[in-house]
């Protein structure tokens, strides 16, 4: 079967997570992403926590699979028309440098579009346009600028990240999304556009519900389903709610059997409506089902606490495996909390392509993550990352540069 993005080609500008998260998505697709670098050092992620001494870091390795890497000096003469020559032959620059990087190097829009009027332009920046425009933004800074961290964590402690990568690796999902309109667009209109995620926007994005509530907050002065109520008043922003949903549908993390040596020892439990009976009966409190304190989604919101730590006197009997099979045979909605190491040796993730097993030459066998969205005629083959400048020549050759010139390029150090 053909790969859904064969004979789309990339040239991958990007460095770090945002950008690589972007461009190995459109690689696993089947695009020909040519990650270009610097000679003697390459992405800094190559170098960055390192685990095995002159071998390519797993964070590396990890966000840059079924990629081309050429090695090009940009700041020479020569370097700078190969760069053209690969501009005129590519459908998509992606690059998250500084701002105003790329203009510097003399690759305007304006420019680039004269080179390539179908050329589509794809940019990761830490803030879109304003004041803090030029500003450099990291993982933790965009969380916390778009509204994540002062809605994590528990309403007695300070504000607090996440450990899913929601700035970087979220900016990266957002940005493929956005190539790709570009290109089915220019379908259409036969011309390249520019295309921009700012990490503060996809954060926000990510975090739209809490806008919600915000305007909720505003409107009503409270929120029922956030652990608050009843017992202690709201201020004028959205509180930190633990681990409850805020949704319609409350939730919790309960502790389960082993849970003093097991610090993953526990579930989310959800209190669904629609099996609130089954809930009762499963713990033993059958009595609740109609009674006119619990008997109603509205009532039991004020009676939240003593609910859930009843639930908790059961899931303590259990282990969260053990938990998981009871409650999902009455369709009651749960999850365990499973462990990094947990989910590395999960078989089934690994039966659907989600955790794959990758050979490197210099690393050897590594597990990481495949590709997460699954098309069922364009299967997802992860292949290893590129050494540093792995295929200069190849695709210097296929640009129509001679052996005699790639020798050269290569004695000047351009590549």
């Amino acid at each position: 079967m053909s790969e859904a993005l064969k004979g789309v080609r990339i040239l991958d500008f990007t460095h770090v997570q945002s950008g690589p998260t972007c461009t190995q998505l459109l690689a696993w697709f089947g695009a020909d992403v040519i990650k270009v670098e610097r000679a003697g050092e390459g992405d800094a992620t190559r170098a960055q926590l390192r685990d095995i001494p002159d071998v390519d870091s797993l964070y590396f390795t990890m966000l840059n699979h079924n990629k081309r890497s050429i090695t090009l000096d940009t700041k020479t003469a020569k370097g700078k028309e190969i760069l053209e020559t690969l501009i005129k032959h590519c459908d998509v620059l992606v690059e998250n440098f500084a701002p105003g990087a790329l203009d510097r190097m003399g690759f305007t829009w304006e420019r680039i579009n004269e080179l390539n009027p179908r050329m589509v332009v794809a940019s990761v920046k830490g803030f879109g346009a304003g004041k803090y425009e030029h500003c450099k933004v990291y993982e933790n800074v965009a969380q916390c600028a778009g509204g994540s961290a002062s809605t994590s964590g528990f309403d007695d402690g300070p504000p607090m990240v996440t450990g899913a990568q929601i700035g970087d690796s979220g900016t990266g999902l957002h940005l493929a999304l956005g190539i790709m309109v570009a290109l089915f667009q220019r379908n259409t209109t036969g011309r390249g556009q520019k295309v921009l995620a700012a990490m503060q926007d996809a954060v926000l994005n990510l975090c739209r519900v809490k806008l919600r509530d915000q305007q909720r907050l505003e409107r009503t002065g409270t929120m029922h389903e956030y652990p608050q109520y009843p017992d202690a008043k709201f201020g004028d922003a959205v509180p930190r709610a633990g681990n409850a949903s805020g949704g319609g549908q409350p939730g919790s993390i309960l502790k389960c059997k082993g849970w003093e040596t097991d610090p993953n020892s526990y579930i989310y439990f959800i209190t669904q409506g629609a099996v609130w009976p089954a809930i009762c009966k499963v713990i033993g409190e059958e009595s609740w089902i109609h009674d006119d304190g619990y008997a109603t989604p509205a009532a039991r919101l004020l009676h939240l606490k003593p609910i859930f730590a009843r639930i908790e006197q059961w899931t303590m009997t259990k282990t969260k495996f053990e938990a998981m099979e009871i409650l999902n045979q009455y369709d009651i909605p749960c999850g365990p909390i499973l462990s990094m190491k947990e989910i590395a040796e999960d078989t089934e993730l690994r039966a659907t392509g989600t955790i794959v097993e990758v050979d490197h030459p210099k690393r050897g066998k590594y597990l990481t993550v495949g590709n997460p969205i699954k098309l069922s005629d364009s299967p997802t083959h992860v292949t290893r990352s590129p050494l540093l400048g792995e295929h200069t020549e190849d695709i210097l050759a296929q640009l129509g540069y001679s052996d005699q010139y790639i020798e050269t390029l290569r004695s000047e150090h351009v590549i």
